[in-house]
C-alpha cells in the first residue's frame, strides 16, 4: 500500500512521468506515502507528505515554490530503499518502506533541522484542470513529544475519483524544539494561484498551535517541526498510514517499523522481495553469468509486482470478508500476459486478486476496467477483467472463488450498458465501467464509427471480451457460451475486404451504423490515437492483427498464409510507422509498436503458420533492439509492468495466448531456469545449445521435448502433462539453424467462426 518516494516538479511537464511523482530532474516538491509506478496517464496519489527544510526564511508553506529543492546529482535506489541529496539546503534523504508504513531519516549540515508536514500535498496535473487532484479537507493533532495524526482527503486525478481519505499516525526519534500546526486558504500545490476573486497574491498560512481543522473552505492544514537546540544533525521520522482509522495507522508504523534503523526496514524489504517474488525465478546468478539479462529478468519481476496494491483489510467502503485490492491501472495493459505469469508464480496473490474484483461487481455493481483510490475508470476500450477472469477460469483456478458471481459480473459487462458518466474527453460514452458501445455491438454486431469512439479498436476488444465470457459460460452456464461465441466474431462485421493499404488488402475499418465504411481513413494513422479517435493507441493496420481467439480466421481473410507471412514480415519493417509514437514507442519507426499493448503478441503469429523460428527471431529482435540496463531501458511506459512482464515471457521462452490454456513455445535466453508454479511445484526450462554470446546466433529452436517425450507442436496446453500445475521440464535444443521442426498442428484458434453475412 505504501510507496514511498520523491514528488517532484519540471517543465516542461511530462504528463507520464508526474504521473508517478519521481522525475530525474524535477524539482522536489515533497516527499510522500503513495504513489503509481509507471502508468503514464494524469497523476494520481502523492499524499501526505513531508519536505525536510534548513531554514524558515522567504518561506511561505502555502507556496510550493518557495520551498521546492534540486538535487546534486543521481538518485540512489536498491530494493527496500531509496535516498538522494538537496542541493540548497544540502540534506541528504533516505528512505525505506513496509507494506503500510515508511521510515524518512534526514541528515542536516547544520544544527537548525526543520521537517514540514502537509497535509493538503499531492500530485496536481497542472495543464488539465478538469483531472487534477484536489484537495478537499483534512485536520492534525500535535501531541507534546512531537507525534502527529490526522488524515487528509484528496479528489479527483486519473480516474476522476471522489475524495480518498488516509489517515496518518507519525513520530520521530526525538522530541522537537518546537512543533506547531497551520492552515491556510487552499492554494494550488505549483503555482502562485489561489481561489480568489481579486488574483491576490497568494497568502500565508495562521499558526494554530497543537491542532488544525479544514473548516468549511477546505483550508489546507499541517504542521512545522523544529529542532534547534540540538547538535545531533539528524532527524528520523516513522509514519503509518491506513484508510480505515488513525488507530489503525498508528499500529502498522509501531508493528511494521520496529527500529529506527533505515538499513534494518530495508533488509526486511528485500528479504521479503526475495522470498515473495525474485525467487520463484531462478537462474544463475554467478560471476559468469550474462549481467545484464540478470538486471533485465529481477528489475523486471520487480517492476511488474509493484501494482495492483495489497489493501485486504484496508477496504474503507464495505464490509467484506473478500480481500481487498486496489490500483488495477489497468487491466487493458495487464490482461495481455501479465495476469497469466502472475497466476503460475503467484497463485496465492492472483487468487486474492480476481476474488477482490469480483467483490467489487458485487458491491459497486461492475468489474473495474482500470481502479485507482478506490473508484472504477478509465475504460481503454473493453471490459478487460472479462479476459482477466477467463484467463484464470480456463486454467483451472479455483480456490475461494465464486465462480458463479464471476459469470455474472462478466455478463453484466456484456448485456447491461453503463450509465453516462460525462467524462469530457468522450462525449459518447462512459469511461468508468462496463462497455459503453452496447448500444452498437448488440443490435450492430460491430461497434459503429458515428455513434461511438474509437470503433476500431473497441470492435477488437469487445470481440475478445465475449470470447472471454464464452469461455466461462462453458463451465458455469452452458447454455450461454453459444452466443457469446458468435458474438465475438464480431470484428469480422468491420472487416472491410476492399481497404487497402501498403499493397494489402482487407483491413479493420471504422463502419458507420448504416453498414457502410469510412473509406478515408488512414489504415496506418490514428491520429492522436486517444479517447475521441477512431483507433486507441494502434492504428487500424495493427488491431487488425489484434484477434487472438480466432487466428485462423485473420489469415483467411487477409488472403491465406503466404498473404498473412508477408503483411507480417512488413510491419516489422524499419520506417513505415505511420504515426508519431511519442511517449508509447521512443525509437520504433515500425508499424508493430511492442511499447504499447495491442501489439505485444504480434511478433508471435508466425507460430500459427508453424514458422516458429520466425517468431523467435521477430521477438528477439524487438527485445534486443528496444529492452537494456538502463534508465531509459524500456521503449515506453512500463505501464503497470505490463511492458516488463512481456520481457520476462520473452526471456523465458513463452508466451501466453489469453483467455485460452495455450501457451506459445518460443527460445529461452538462459541455458537453465527453475520456476515456482502453482505454490511449491518447480517448472524446469532448458536450452541446450544455447550461443550466450552476441544474442544473434544459437537461439533458434531445432527440437522440443517435454516430461521427456519429443513435442513436436509450437505450442502446448496449460495442462499438458500437468507441468504447469505439477511441474516438470521443457527441453529446447538451440542451434544457429533457421529452422522448421514443428511437425503437428498449428495453435489452436477456439473462437474460429465464419460469419456468412460478412460486409454486407
Amino acid at each position: 500500500m505504501v510507496k514511498l518516494g520523491l514528488d517532484t516538479y519540471e517543465e516542461p511537464v511530462n504528463q507520464s512521468a508526474l504521473n508517478g511523482g519521481w522525475t530525474p530532474r524535477g524539482k522536489v516538491t515533497g516527499i510522500s506515502m503513495m504513489h503509481e509506478s509507471g502508468t503514464g496517464g494524469g497523476p494520481k496519489y502523492g499524499y501526505p507528505a513531508q519536505m525536510p527544510l534548513t531554514s524558515l526564511n522567504g518561506i511561505n508553506l502555502l507556496d510550493n515554490r518557495t520551498y521546492w529543492q534540486t538535487r546534486t546529482g543521481q538518485d540512489k535506489a536498491t530494493v527496500g530503499y531509496f535516498s538522494t541529496h538537496f542541493e540548497e539546503s544540502d540534506i541528504t534523504v533516505e528512505l525505506s518502506a513496509t507494506r503500510h508504513a515508511g521510515i524518512l531519516h534526514y541528515t542536516y549540515p547544520t544544527s537548525e533541522k526543520h521537517v514540514l508536514v502537509d497535509f493538503s500535498h499531492y500530485l496536481p496535473h497542472v495543464s488539465r484542470s478538469w483531472d487534477s487532484q484536489f484537495y478537499t479537507g483534512g485536520e492534525i493533532q500535535i501531541q507534546p513529544n512531537g507525534t502527529y495524526t490526522g488524515f487528509t482527503s484528496i479528489a479527483n486525478g486519473w480516474n476522476l475519483g471522489p475524495p480518498v481519505t488516509v489517515f496518518v499516525c507519525a513520530e520521530f526519534d526525538s522530541p522537537p524544539d518546537n512543533a506547531t500546526a497551520f492552515s491556510g486558504r487552499n492554494t494550488f500545490p505549483v503555482g502562485r494561484s489561489w481561489r480568489t476573486f481579486n488574483n491576490g497574491t497568494t497568502p500565508y498560512p495562521t499558526y494554530t498551535g497543537s491542532e488544525a481543522r479544514s473548516g468549511p473552505m477546505n483550508h489546507r492544514v499541517g504542521a512545522i517541526f523544529s529542532w534547534e537546540g540540538s547538535d545531533n544533525q539528524e532527524v528520523k521520522s516513522r509514519v503509518g498510514i491506513s484508510f480505515m482509522s488513525v488507530e489503525k495507522a498508528c499500529a502498522y508504523k509501531n508493528e511494521e517499523i520496529g527500529s529506527w534503523d533505515v538499513e534494518q526496514t530495508a533488509q526486511a524489504a528485500r528479504d521479503e522481495w526475495n522470498r515473495d517474488v525474485f525467487s520463484k525465478i531462478q537462474v544463475d546468478t554467478s560471476p559468469a553469468a550474462n549481467q545484464t539479462r540478470l538486471a533485465l529478468l529481477y528489475s523486471s519481476l520487480y517492476f511488474m509486482h509493484l501494482i495492483p496494491s495489497d489493501r485486504v483489510g484496508e477496504n474503507p467502503l464495505w464490509e467484506s470478508d473478500e480481500p481487498y485490492w486496489d490500483d488495477f491501472y489497468t487491466m487493458w495493459d495487464l490482461f495481455r500476459n501479465q495476469v497469466s505469469l502472475w497466476h503460475l508464480i503467484q497463485p496465492t496473490y492472483y487468487e486474492s486478486m480476481i476474488r477482490s474484483l469480483i467483490d467489487m461487481f458485487k458491491n459497486e455493481g461492475y468489474l473495474p476496467d482500470g481502479r485507482s483510490g478506490n473508484y472504477n475508470g478509465l475504460v481503454q476500450g473493453g471490459s478487460n477483467a472479462d479476459n482477466v477472469l477467463a484467463d484464470a477460469y480456463v486454467k483451472g483456478l479455483r480456490g475461494n472463488i465464486n465462480w458463479t458471481e464471476g459469470y455474472a459480473a462478466v455478463k453484466k459487462d456484456a448485456e447491461v450498458v453503463p450509465f453516462f458518466d460525462q467524462n469530457p474527453v468522450d462525449s459518447q460514452g462512459s469511461l468508468k465501467e462496463g462497455r459503453s458501445a452496447l448500444d452498437d455491438w448488440i443490435p450492430l454486431g460491430y461497434v459503429s464509427a458515428d455513434r461511438n469512439t474509437r470503433a476500431v479498436s473497441k470492435t477488437a476488444e469487445y470481440s475478445f471480451n465475449d470470447f472471454a465470457v464464452s469461455q466461462i459460460a462453458a463451465g458455469e452456464e452452458p447454455g450461454d457460451q453459444g452466443l457469446y461465441l458468435r458474438r465475438s466474431a464480431g470484428w469480422q462485421l468491420s472487416w472491410d475486404a476492399e481497404a487497402e493499404s501498403r499493397n494489402f488488402t482487407g483491413f479493420l475499418m471504422p463502419r458507420y451504423a448504416n453498414g457502410t465504411f469510412h473509406k478515408t481513413y488512414d489504415i496506418t494513422d490514428c491520429g492522436d490515437c486517444n479517447w475521441s479517435d477512431e483507433s486507441y493507441e494502434g492504428t487500424a493496420f495493427e488491431y487488425s492483427f489484434v484477434i487472438p481467439h480466432d487466428v485462423e480466421t485473420m489469415i483467411q481473410l487477409m488472403g491465406g498464409a503466404q498473404h498473412f507471412e508477408e503483411r507480417l514480415d512488413y510491419v516489422f519493417k524499419p520506417n513505415t510507422s505511420g504515426v508519431d509514437l511519442g511517449v508509447n514507442g521512443l525509437g520504433i519507426t515500425t508499424i508493430n509498436n511492442v511499447a504499447n499493448e495491442p501489439d505485444f503478441g504480434t511478433p508471435y503469429l508466425y507460430n500459427y503458420l508453424n514458422k516458429q523460428w520466425k517468431s523467435v527471431e521477430r521477438s528477439r529482435q524487438l527485445a534486443t533492439d528496444f529492452y537494456f540496463n538502463s534508465s531509459n531501458g524500456i521503449p515506453g511506459n512500463s505501464d503497470a509492468g505490463a511492458l516488463n512482464c512481456w520481457l520476462i515471457w520473452q526471456m523465458l521462452g513463452l508466451y501466453p495466448m489469453v483467455a485460452t490454456p495455450v501457451y506459445l513455445l518460443e527460445s529461452p535466453w538462459f541455458d537453465d531456469v527453475n520456476i515456482t508454479v502453482n505454490h511449491n511445484s518447480t517448472l524446469r526450462i532448458r536450452a541446450e545449445g544455447l550461443d550466450d554470446g552476441d544474442g544473434k546466433q544459437g537461439y533458434y529452436v531445432q527440437s522440443v521435448s517435454i516430461n521427456g517425450e519429443q513435442w513436436g507442436k509450437n505450442w502446448f496446453n496449460h495442462d499438458d502433462f500437468d507441468i504447469m500445475t505439477q511441474g516438470g521440464e521443457i527441453l529446447f535444443r538451440l542451434g544457429t539453424m533457421q529452422r522448421v521442426w514443428e511437425t503437428g498442428d498449428a495453435p489452436p484458434s477456439p473462437g474460429h467462426i465464419v460469419l456468412e453475412n460478412l460486409g454486407t
